[in-house]
């Protein structure tokens, strides 16, 4: 019975293993900082205490190996909440940056802040998935950083070989339909394509360096009905059995295109994180021209370096909730249609969220 008991206890806050809680919140130079923004390589997550002795000594333990931060292989974020410290933090590139908790929620989050105000301020070192790979308290700093310089390449952190979770579908348009798809691009010419980012209550369409690239949105409806008749016939039941849901709606028909002579590029990011796009369910990325380019593939950081690149007229199909980047295209241009999917219970969200859509992302 005791033994039984044992093995049925709850495991304590934060376990090894275990997914480390996501959080928006305030950081230098961005009031909005995603946490989950930082996965694809390992992190130090640091609840700092107040300022005195014990954070001193902590902040001289992370300065000794300092080098070790990277923003590549590791990265550092402190977590501040007294008001005197966060007028003052500035973040040190590459390796240690700041998140701002002056209302002490992210402190609570991970229980470094207890219901009643005590503080248990700790280290924690998170994989690249962002899943816990050891917790220890401010103090033990010695057996953090021994642990921390023993840490594997990211791309073995896992003891075995990671694959992201895509499908890859060749032959889902043929050749006609591709070469068709880059001359109605070639017609117009693109518009610089933006982010959708949450501003003020509000998702807005935002032009930044987070992302080079243009896109034609196609308007004829000839056209969109034979590139509709080749998903449901050739994509969607692959889709229904591999990820077991039925898409029933596709959001926006555009060919985009990355083209060498400007980098295109388009940073590691999610597709469903604003308000006006917490519907997307998968997103499709199909190349049109896969032999003409090189660079432009899709990367998942959080399941290590691998690069994923479907031929021509094939699609990579894969989650909108998993990080992911095109990475830059050296030469040629790289086109591609690039919808989304959802169902019918991502439509009742969308409706619901048009009130906070500037800009409507589709």
């Amino acid at each position: 019975m005791t033994a039984q008991t044992t093995l049925l206890a709850p495991l304590p806050p934060l376990s090894v293993g275990e997914l480390a809680p996501w959080f928006v919140t305030g950081a230098p130079h961005n009031p909005n900082y995603h946490f989950n923004t930082s996965a694809g390589r390992y992190v130090l997550l640091v609840f700092l205490p107040p300022p005195g002795e014990a954070r001193d000594r902590a902040m001289a333990a992370f300065d000794a190996h300092a080098g070790l931060f990277d923003d590549k292989k590791l990265t550092c974020f402190m977590v501040l909440r007294d008001a005197a410290s966060i007028a003052r933090a500035k973040n040190r590139i590459p390796g240690l940056r700041w998140f701002f908790d002056p209302d002490g929620r992210v402190s609570r989050l991970y229980g470094a802040l207890g219901p009643d105000g005590a503080e248990a301020p700790f280290w924690l070192l998170l994989d690249p998935t962002l899943r816990v790979l050891a917790r220890m308290a401010i103090g033990e700093d010695a057996a953090m950083f021994d642990t921390i310089t023993r840490l594997p390449p990211v791309a073995d952190h896992a003891g075995a070989p990671l694959n992201a979770p895509v499908l890859i579908m060749p032959r889902v348009f043929e050749s006609e339909i591709c070469q068709q798809l880059i001359a109605y691009y070639e017609a117009d010419g693109g518009s610089p394509s933006g982010v959708m980012r949450d501003i003020d209550g509000k998702t807005v369409g935002v032009l930044d360096g987070f992302k080079r690239r243009r896109d034609v949105t196609i308007a004829d409806d000839n056209l969109r009905q034979e590139l509709l008749v080749r998903m449901r016939r050739r994509l969607i039941p692959e889709i229904m059995r591999v990820f077991q849901f039925e898409p029933t709606r596709l959001e926006r028909y555009i060919v985009a295109c990355y083209d060498a002579a400007d980098g295109g590029y388009f940073r590691a990011h999610r597709d469903n994180e604003a308000l006006g796009t917490a519907h997307r369910r998968f997103a499709v990325s199909i190349n049109l021209n896969a032999e003409d380019f090189d660079g432009g593939d899709l990367r998942f950081p959080e399941f290590g370096p691998r690069t994923y690149r479907p031929p021509s007229g094939g699609a990579v199909v894969f989650s909108c909730e998993l990080q992911h980047e095109a990475t830059a295209v050296t030469r040629g241009r790289r086109y591609a249609f690039l919808p989304f999917l959802y169902d019918e219970e991502g439509a009742r969200i969308r409706q619901e969220n048009l009130q906070h859509v500037a800009r409507d992302p589709g």
